[in-house]
């Protein structure tokens, strides 16, 4: 193996022993998530080396960088995640690539993502971004609907063609009542995703967590979660 697919097979096998840990610890079976490695920043052949290594689920976070990189990567068998704020300018591209966007935080991108997927005749998974620091009928910092806006937002993309309700997403807060409480953080979407179920029962999938506090996610339920620089290293400063 070259030097860089053994330094990432290297930091898979710990971030797969981290998981394995946690889902003892909670009591979970290890298939119960899914690692979702975030390459952001990270080149098109590191995505190709980590294909190699059996990893399935990639996220990016800016169409200008994910939409040439899974052009490179189309004979792949991969799902791409998008997970930053999204644009609506940015949906045509975006509607190109991803099979699930985990950022729905506000109707009108449910529409202009509707739009886009009917027109590209294909299906996008949709992950209700939750925004713990918002108030109510507000967004968060970093995107993300308040708990209270979650079931309109949901009703929307269950009704829009093209769009599949697959669940909810959250970005640990950085301020509010949950800022440095990622577990009770996590609870709180897990809670968010019970009600949710109830009305839409194949909205199943809760991701959250990321490299610094995975084990906190799957303790609280997590389905999902976004590792990136536990994976790929330390991401080089932008700009």
């Amino acid at each position: 193996m070259t030097d860089r697919k053994t330094e990432l097979a290297a930091n898979l096998a710990r971030v797969e022993e981290r998981i394995a840990a946690a889902c003892d610890a909670a009591g979970r079976r290890r298939d119960e998530v899914t690692l979702i490695v975030v390459t952001k920043t990270y080149p098109a052949s590191d995505v190709r080396l980590l294909a190699e290594l059996g990893v399935r689920q990639v996220a990016e976070n800016r169409d200008q960088d994910a939409a040439p990189k899974a052009a490179e990567c189309t004979d792949l068998p991969l799902t791409w995640h998008f997970v930053g704020q999204l644009q609506t300018n940015k949906v045509r591209s975006v509607a190109g690539y991803a099979g699930l966007v985990q950022s729905v935080d506000r109707a009108r991108l449910v529409t202009a993502l509707s739009r886009e997927a009917v027109r590209a005749e294909r299906e996008m998974g949709c992950l209700i971004q939750v925004a713990l620091d918002a108030e109510a009928g507000e967004r968060g910092d970093r995107g993300g609907v308040a708990p209270d806006g979650v079931a309109a937002l949901a009703a929307a993309v269950d009704g829009a063609q093209g769009l599949r309700l697959d669940g909810v997403m959250t970005v640990a807060p950085l301020a509010g009542p949950y800022a440095g409480r990622q577990r009770a953080a996590f609870e709180r979407l897990m809670e968010i995703s019970t009600d949710l179920r109830a009305a839409y029962p194949a909205a199943t999938m809760v991701s959250a967590g990321m490299s610094a506090d995975l084990e906190d996610a799957v303790a609280a339920g997590a389905t999902h979660v976004r590792v990136g620089t536990a994976v790929l290293g330390v991401r080089p400063r932008l700009g």
